[in-house]
């Protein structure tokens, strides 16, 4: 009885993340309204299809990395330079937990994108923009979207 007790207990306890999964003209407003449009010269659709091929517009989506590293949210930022997770010595360079890159509130995974682009080689970061996105014509990937 005791442990069905102390089972029942942890269970309150435990905090599950539900996927929020966002549509490409949602994201289209929410990054526009970020000011991610032609952030550092990068338009939006940049963006969007960056968001597309690295999380297909997951806010929990992990990868686990050979390095011991992982990668987080709609952006898949990683955790050995720019957030904070318990596994590694981080550099955190976003100053800010993994875990709030995993959310539906996309607000400290923008602010996190905007501080790579703007301290590395812009959006060269993001394997899926590059092999996807970079130097194509984008503009489709906001159309039909209302974006203001």
């Amino acid at each position: 009885m005791k442990a069905a007790g102390t089972l029942a207990l942890m269970g309150c306890l435990i905090t599950v993340v539900e996927p929020k999964i966002y549509t490409r003209c949602k994201l289209a407003k929410i990054f526009s309204r970020a000011g991610l449009d032609n952030y550092r010269g990068f338009s939006l659709g940049n963006w969007i299809c960056m968001a597309y091929y690295e999380s297909h517009y997951n806010t929990t989506a992990q990868t686990d990395l050979e390095d011991g590293s992982t990668d987080y949210g709609i952006f898949k930022i990683n955790s050995y330079t720019w957030c904070r997770h318990a596994k590694l010595q981080e550099k955190n360079h976003c100053h800010v937990a993994c875990t709030d890159l995993i959310t539906d509130d996309l607000t400290d995974a923008i602010i996190c994108a905007k501080k790579i682009v703007k301290e590395t080689d812009g959006m060269n970061y993001w394997q899926g923009w590059k092999k996807h996105c970079e130097g194509k014509d984008l503009s489709g990937w906001k159309k039909g979207c209302e974006v203001s």
